[in-house]
């Protein structure tokens, strides 16, 4: 598999469910273990809070309870958006979940730092090795901090019956080649593309992909260790993406559309066949699926391709934009947190996760069971590519990632230039220091 180079994840008070009876009550939402006599309560959050997603965590949580009768599973199902603020705030508050997903990269470090999180290497060894080298995102100064469960990368979503409708008979390959398809579109009375910039990661991934494309591997590399963004890539990728945006693709009030919460987000405008196209990540099909009254989403007409290449760029055009999740368990978590995260990778759980398109496998056994025709395109698309470059806001960590996507989210509104983000990012790396 390939690997992933530096790698994401978030949640909300918006659900929480309790698969039994809880243990002591006095912990809080977070974790560390709550004890009552030899019962033992392990909080698990995750962002699967809608759908058939939902009911499988549920189901998956009821049957570890099964085989471990002194465990309790307390769930909290939280909107994607939510999750990192409120991870944030579960870990300054010392009441972190025991169980959470864990986003790598530059989080990840800070949160080893901290002595966070646990340190994975020794008790998870067997699962360590099976993973391979997906775990490489997740490992810092060699020490493995959590295991990853689904790993992807972005593209884009289509209506192929829309695409029919509009005469478009090959997905682009090109920015070129995309224009193309856009006017195609436009021209048959539909908005093409779809965009969560109200929820500002959306709008910035189109920087991080065109800076991919327009980078080479060397410049990404070095600025993940260096903070230097003085290359003249990072502006050609700003340039890129003002021009798109003056191409007019977007959905109608895209500046303060959500990316994934209801059918007016932008994960639901093309659930509901409102555009023909949305920039996502793996974890689309099983988002739209929990936004539609039938718990289908596009069902059969959902199809995928990979970002266009640009001409001229410096990047490897194989190479992919994405990263995963993965299950980081909390540094004073109890054995029993350990040993369900243990099970969340096993072959059972993988398969019934990726039969129904909750995300792309990341144990081997199971990445058969993907069924879906799109999402196995996404497979054979993420296991060709040279390397996975993790989302730049994850990379970079928070500091630098923030101001990036904000300057990147101005410039959706028409208040930053190319060389805005550029400034703002550098600024913010220096600051740093």
């Amino acid at each position: 598999m390939t690997t992933i180079r530096a790698l994401s994840l978030m949640a909300s008070g918006s659900l929480v469910l309790t698969l039994a009876a809880c243990g002591t009550g006095d912990e809080g939402e977070g974790g560390q273990g709550a004890s009552d006599g030899d019962n033992v309560t392990i909080t698990w959050w995750h962002n699967s809070n809608t759908g058939e997603g939902l009911e499988y965590y549920q189901q998956v949580a009821e049957d570890f309870q099964d085989d471990s009768p002194d465990v309790t599973i307390q769930i909290e199902a939280m909107q994607h958006e939510d999750m990192l603020t409120q991870l944030d705030a579960a870990f300054q508050a010392g009441d972190a979940p025991d169980v959470y997903m864990e986003r790598g990269g530059g989080e990840l470090a800070d949160h080893v730092a901290a002595d966070l999180t646990m340190d994975l290497t020794e008790v998870a060894a067997e699962e360590i090795e099976m993973l391979g080298g997906t775990v490489q995102g997740w490992t810092v100064d060699d020490r493995v901090y959590a295991l990853p469960f689904s790993i992807g990368v972005v593209g884009f979503w289509y209506n192929t019956e829309m695409f029919e409708e509009a005469g478009v008979t090959e997905t682009p390959t090109t920015w070129d080649e995309m224009y193309d398809v856009i006017d195609q579109v436009k021209a048959a009375g539909m908005e093409p593309i779809s965009v969560g910039a109200g929820d500002g990661w959306p709008a910035a991934h189109y920087w991080y992909q065109f800076s991919l494309r327009h980078c080479a591997e060397e410049t990404l590399t070095d600025a993940v260790q260096s903070l230097d963004f003085s290359d003249q890539c990072f502006i050609t990728a700003g340039e890129e993406v003002e021009r798109l945006i003056d191409a007019e693709p977007f959905n109608r009030g895209f500046l303060s559309t959500p990316a994934q919460s209801g059918p007016s987000s932008a994960s639901g405008l093309l659930a509901t066949e409102q555009v023909a196209m949305e920039m996502q990540g793996h974890w689309e099909p099983g988002v739209m699926a929990g936004l539609t009254e039938d718990g289908e989403g596009l069902g059969d007409k959902l199809g995928w391709f990979p970002f266009p290449q640009v001409e001229g760029g410096q990047g490897d055009p194989e190479a992919q934009l994405g990263g995963g999740d993965a299950w980081g368990v909390a540094a004073d978590a109890p054995p029993e947190a350990v040993e369900f995260v243990k099970y969340l990778l096993s072959e059972e759980v993988q398969r019934g996760f990726a039969e129904r398109d909750m995300g792309l496998p990341t144990n081997p056994d199971a990445t058969d069971a993907v069924a879906d025709p799109a999402l196995a395109g996404l497979i054979q698309v993420r296991d060709s590519a040279p390397y996975v470059q993790l989302y730049f806001d994850t990379a970079f960590g928070q500091s630098v990632g923030g101001a990036m996507n904000d300057s990147i989210e101005l410039m959706f509104a028409g208040q930053a230039s190319p060389q805005d983000i550029v400034d703002a990012t550098q600024a913010a790396a220096d600051a740093e220091g």
